[in-house]
């Protein structure tokens, strides 16, 4: 059984795809508006990327800023347009301003995804209990990933979450059996001690793109990700 890592990084257009895909990205988060923490694309640019790459794509449902969900109707049918044009993987999640999973808004866009595998992305991070949200989407249809720093503010702080979690997962508790997707803040000095605690995939965004985040991605900066995880 192979132990190579996952790794996820956002693309915005066609030259981000190519550029992660040749530096060794396994898999692209696709958005828009990086400044928003990302926002669903156009579907033109998903079938864009889609023509350009042969590595997975999964493709964030979300409106705007923040983690309400806002008109659902506007995401199904963003959703509709976007599976229409053959997308299969996901990102998306929702809370309510409490902090709870707004499990309405969740389970309105899985009818409409009819079983694709999706990421529930850094709402996580928000919610008021961790734990609580892990088990009231356990039995969600193709729930296979927690995009994830351990806190919201990054990695650096999240780290002893992020490992918890992980033993967790291994131990079989319930709602931690989707892959930990480690993101948010996510430096290659992380990696020796996520490693070791079993943590297999990672999500970079402004590490793919040293020159700044309104820059493109550089496939050079993706290969380092690479070798650092082989």
């Amino acid at each position: 059984m192979s132990n190579r890592a996952l790794l996820e990084v956002i693309a915005l257009d066609v030259e981000d795809a190519v550029a992660a895909q040749a530096g060794g990205a396994d898999r692209l988060e696709l958005v828009t508006d990086m400044a928003a923490d990302g926002l669903t694309p156009p579907r033109e640019t998903f079938a864009a990327i889609r023509a350009a790459v042969d590595i997975p794509l999964r493709v964030m449902l979300r409106k705007s800023d923040g983690f309400a969900a806002g008109d659902v109707s506007v995401l199904v049918e963003a959703a509709r347009g976007l599976r229409a044009e053959g997308a299969e993987e996901f990102v998306l999640g929702f809370l309510h301003p409490d902090g709870s999973p707004d499990l309405d808004a969740v389970e309105a866009l899985l009818a409409e995804l009819d079983g694709c595998r999706w990421t529930f992305h850094r709402a996580i991070d928000r919610a008021a209990d961790r734990d609580g949200l892990r088990k009231a989407l356990a039995e969600l249809p193709g729930l296979d990933t927690y995009l994830t720093a351990g806190a919201a503010t990054g990695v650096a702080d999240g780290l002893p979450v992020l490992l918890a979690e992980a033993a967790a997962g291994r131990r079989g508790e319930p709602g931690y059996a989707p892959r930990i997707l480690v993101g948010g803040g996510l430096t290659l000095a992380h990696l020796p001690a996520l490693r070791e605690g079993g943590v297999d995939a990672f999500h970079i965004g402004g590490a793919a793109r040293p020159s700044g985040w309104d820059r493109p991605v550089s496939a050079a900066a993706v290969a380092e990700w690479r070798a650092a995880l082989a």
